[in-house]
């Protein structure tokens, strides 16, 4: 059996997943006899890899088109953990969307999930299925009251914190979207790719509303620095965290070598703990941004083991920044 099929289906490749489904009607015929639940609790051959396995291939499936063999792992689920389990309601309900013609269809799908929700409202797995489809559907303020009610019943589903943070960052509502990464970090204190987000956020923030004065600006700045630089020494090759702190540093810099002395040794209002850098560190710091993107940019490229996890997209990202820096350093 392949190994592909004990991973986290979000980790997989497009051709791995294709791979995978396509090796489907083997192992189903040749797995194990799966007894109907409660008969299934009396097997011995049961393992958390088997279902796993099952589970993970019925998402391989779904996602290449193979809607029989999906409906296959489904029906193995379905027959060893129950149809009331919610975590098969949930695949139950994802399997439907996948294999609804139309926009009828999802609305039945829609009113299902929100019966279910009525009838047992602590069903996270129907109540992500139900945020999700909304949000599918184009439905971008239900989708947010769905959270909001999601995160009345688990206030500390960081999962949903964060999701609920990408819908009001897409609306441009950046203060709820800052509020939001927050509470995430308070759940996740040393999750580096949430403090670059939070860092992201107030930089867009900052960067693309007007600002009431230079101070606002600054301080702005100072605490998407603060973000980016706690999100790089969690992790010490993250490209994004290091991205946003080129792109920050390389704005303070603008910045603070047009102020005056006073301004650079006062603390922005109301970051009391944290007063502004000097144009000194800030240099540091973008040296070491470029640095690391350079690093990073030359390992990937050149397929060094152990530096092939990077997005393509985010590297050709990271190469045009620092394409963008050489030319206005000639300048």
């Amino acid at each position: 059996m392949t190994t592909d099929i004990l991973r986290p289906p979000s980790h997989l490749s497009h051709p791995q997943a294709l791979a995978l489904s396509q090796q489907a009607p083997v192992l189903l015929r040749d797995s194990w006899l799966s007894l109907p639940w409660p008969l299934s609790l009396l097997t011995t051959n049961d393992s958390a890899e088997k279902w796993l396995s099952y589970e993970n291939l019925f998402y391989a499936c779904l996602r290449t088109g193979d809607n029989r063999s999906a409906f296959a792992c489904l029906q193995k689920l379905k027959d060893r953990f129950g149809e009331a389990n919610e975590r098969v309601m949930g695949l139950v309900g994802l399997y439907h969307e996948a294999v609804a013609p139309g926009e009828k269809q999802l609305e039945g799908i829609l009113k299902s999930y929100e019966e279910a929700i009525g009838d047992r409202g602590t069903n996270m797995v129907v109540r992500k299925r139900h945020v999700a489809l909304l949000k599918s559907m184009g439905r971008t303020d239900g989708a947010i009251n769905a959270l909001v009610d999601l995160l009345d019943q688990s206030p500390t589903d960081a999962e949903a914190w964060a999701e609920l943070v990408d819908l009001y960052f897409a609306q441009g509502m950046y203060g709820q979207a800052v509020y939001g990464l927050e509470e995430v970090l308070l759940v996740t204190p040393n999750a580096w790719n949430m403090h670059a987000r939070l860092g992201e956020v107030v930089y867009v923030a900052t960067t693309t509303t007007q600002a009431s004065s230079e101070a606002a600006m600054l301080k702005g700045l100072v605490r998407a620095l603060k973000s980016y630089c706690r999100s790089v020494e969690l992790c010490d090759d993250y490209l994004r965290g290091f991205y946003g702190l080129k792109m920050t540093t390389s704005k303070l810099k603008d910045i603070l070598s047009k102020i005056s002395k006073t301004t650079l040794t006062s603390k922005p209002d109301g970051e009391d703990d944290f007063p502004l850098p000097s144009l000194e560190t800030v240099e540091q710091l973008n040296e070491l941004a470029t640095s690391k993107l350079a690093e990073i940019v030359r390992k990937h490229s050149s397929k060094t083991r152990g530096w092939e996890g990077y997005d393509t997209a985010e590297v050709i990202a990271a190469r045009a920044l620092l394409d963008q820096n050489t030319r206005d350093t000639k300048r």
